[in-house]
């Protein structure tokens, strides 16, 4: 069973969860929204339309399998929660600075630069 190590308001919570849990859920189940105040009431209900559910995965980041996930991946852009199977240990950061989406990783954009 994979380990989730989720970094949030400054601490770390480590939760044990069934292989191929998504996400999304998991985070919610736990008290754990990947949501704004206001996106927890406007939000797509996990089908990857809104980009509302972002998170960083600092460690052991799984591949993109939705488009709209794969376009937040490939342009820096947090990864959506509601897209993500959990099938290994991962570490991710909820973001705690966003209105609506997360901003771009500098890093990652500064990665796509010719």
């Amino acid at each position: 069973m994979p380990t989730l190590h989720v970094l949030h308001d400054n601490q770390v919570t480590e939760i044990t969860v069934e292989n191929g849990a998504n996400l999304r859920r998991v985070l919610l189940d736990n008290d754990l929204s990947p949501y704004t105040t206001l996106t927890k009431i406007t939000n797509c209900g996990g089908r990857g339309l809104c980009a509302t559910c972002g998170v960083w995965i600092e460690k052991h980041e799984p591949a993109p399998q939705h488009w709209h996930d794969k376009l937040a991946n490939r342009f820096g852009y947090p990864r959506l929660s509601c897209q993500i199977t959990v099938t290994e240990d991962m570490t991710l950061r909820i973001l705690d600075d966003k209105f609506i989406w997360g901003g771009r990783d500098r890093n990652r954009a500064n990665k796509l630069a010719p």
